[in-house]
């Protein structure tokens, strides 16, 4: 198991090495790095992760919301009873 961990990092820097040499120099000098149709892929992959967002936090804002306690209900927290139920005893 070591000898994968160790063949994944291998191959991690392998990658980092060869975006290091390629992509940033290339970034740098003004070069585009993908081609039109990678560009195209890119944004729609952005406008699909900025809609599953926006969608995620619409419904657990409202499953947070739901699960909350009332402040209306005038109770006190759980820890607060517990210390008052240690107090009277």
């Amino acid at each position: 198991m070591v000898w994968v961990i160790f063949a994944m990092l291998v191959c991690l820097a392998a990658a980092a090495a060869v975006v290091g040499a390629v992509a940033v120099p290339a970034r740098r000098q003004g070069r585009q790095v993908l081609t039109p149709k990678g560009e195209d892929v890119v944004s729609s992959v952005t406008r699909g992760t900025d809609k599953v967002v926006s969608t995620t936090r619409k419904t657990t804002g409202s499953a947070l919301r739901a699960t909350r306690p009332k402040p209306s209900t005038g109770r006190h927290s759980a820890s607060h009873d517990v210390e008052e139920s240690r107090e009277a005893s």
